[in-house]
């Protein structure tokens, strides 16, 4: 069995709409599609949140606060992932690592299914965080 990777991500929500990254196309892991706000990999002595909260601030820039643990289905058997939702943080999110997004773009949950994403069997769980942040309720996606 091999060692799952941990991985942190993150959906930023704001007036109901969710902020996504287009992975730029020259990337070696799931290139030229869109993947949730920020992520990577929790490094060696750190906890999720602590992974999420640096991500954002290294790929977006913004200082984030309180991210809250959400389920989120992947179905890489190589990925453990750990999924926050976040809708308070510091600053305005832009491309602050363009070596790895070629452009970040808020969305309209309804858009989101029409989208090419990295992780579509994530859809149903990134509308459900979009969900418990907007209190709203949303078409199913199928």
């Amino acid at each position: 069995m091999v060692a799952q990777i941990p991985i942190s991500v993150a959906v930023l929500v704001r007036d109901g709409l969710v902020l996504l990254v287009h992975r730029h196309p020259s990337r070696r892991w799931y290139p030229d599609c869109w993947s949730f706000s920020a992520g990577g990999h929790v490094e060696s002595g750190e906890l999720p949140h602590q992974a999420v909260s640096r991500e954002c601030l290294e790929e977006l820039g913004v200082h984030v606060h309180d991210p809250l643990p959400i389920p989120m289905t992947v179905s890489d058997p190589t990925l453990d992932v750990h999924a926050f939702l976040v809708t308070r943080w510091d600053g305005e999110p832009v491309n602050a690592a363009p070596e790895e997004h070629d452009d970040l773009r808020w969305f309209r949950p309804s858009d989101l299914a029409e989208l090419k994403m990295a992780h579509p069997e994530s859809l149903s769980s990134l509308l459900r965080a979009v969900k418990v942040a907007t209190g709203q309720p949303l078409r199913t996606v199928r």
